[in-house]
């Protein structure tokens, strides 16, 4: 008899709930940028492609990717590659997207391509954010100061009188 709690067996076929909505707890954040997202005017907005095009590869949907872009604003993700590999594992990201996976490129093109659309969305989603008193009152500075640094041998030691 063994004395630890132990692990199943990975090759243990399970029955894991069918839907992806029953690992999404009805107050989570997601449940809010899903929503709000699907109410806005992309297009009014100022968001390129919202209409797809007759030929080529179908794209993604804006509102798909703006919901990741959204989704890495509130949990402070910048980076494409980091969203690319979320979207892949983030269970949160998978009910989000409906389980789309983009590229890091694709990311970083939307953002490239929707800059100014993006930051009016932002604006839009912490004023409803404030209104439905989700901010604490927590004051935060945040100092983007950048200096040369200059540190060589002889200025990073004192000589010796």
């Amino acid at each position: 008899m063994k004395r630890f709690v132990e692990g199943e067996d990975r090759s243990q076929g399970t029955l894991f709930p069918e839907r992806l909505d029953d690992y999404i707890a009805d107050d989570n954040p997601v449940r809010v940028i899903d929503a709000f997202v699907e109410e806005l005017d992309l297009a009014d907005l100022g968001f390129e492609r919202v209409q797809p095009q007759a030929t080529g590869r179908p794209g993604y949907h804006p509102a798909s990717l703006l919901k990741i872009y959204v989704y890495g604003y509130l949990n402070r993700i910048q980076s494409s590659r980091r969203l690319e590999r979320e979207t892949q594992r983030n269970v949160e990201m998978m009910w989000l997207t409906g389980r789309l996976m983009p590229d890091f490129k694709t990311i970083a093109d939307f953002r490239k391509d929707n800059g100014k659309a993006i930051r009016r969305v932002c604006r839009e989603f912490i004023d409803l954010c404030r209104s439905m008193e989700m901010f604490t009152q927590a004051i935060v500075a945040i100092d983007g100061s950048k200096f040369k640094a200059v540190n060589s041998k002889d200025r990073n030691d004192t000589k010796r009188v």
